[in-house]
């Protein structure tokens, strides 16, 4: 069963702006609060990124690149853990893949689908 959903990719022009979401299944994640969550990518080619995270205890973490123009959030009543996106430019172009791990565990992680962003004029 799929335990994480992404959603909300799509194409934009360069400057633009996109709003990802990942919805955990109620039946996995019935205590979505304890996990740490995260937002990775893959581009053609090359090997999957860290884009950023967020803890159970809300603390954030960003890569370089998208410092400045995404922001991770979550919203526990909801089980849904977000990625908002601006300033969008070609080279964000990738499949973003939501990742949830309990925090404090030495357990698997989970990981969505995967959707894809598309960023092209």
């Amino acid at each position: 069963q799929v335990q994480l959903v992404e959603s909300g990719g799509g194409l934009v022009q360069p400057g633009g702006s996109l709003r990802l979401s990942c919805a955990a299944s109620r039946i996995i994640f019935s205590i979505f609060s304890r996990y740490d969550m995260g937002w990775y990518r893959q581009a053609p080619g090359q090997q999957r990124e860290l884009v950023a995270t967020i803890t159970s205890g809300r603390s954030t973490n960003y890569a370089d690149s998208v410092k400045g123009r995404f922001t991770i959030s979550r919203d526990d009543a909801k089980r849904t853990a977000y990625l908002q996106m601006n300033n969008l430019r070609p080279e964000d172009t990738a499949v973003y893949y939501c990742n949830a791990h309990p925090t404090g565990r030495d357990v698997p992680d989970y990981w969505g689908q995967g959707t894809q962003v598309t960023v092209s004029s």
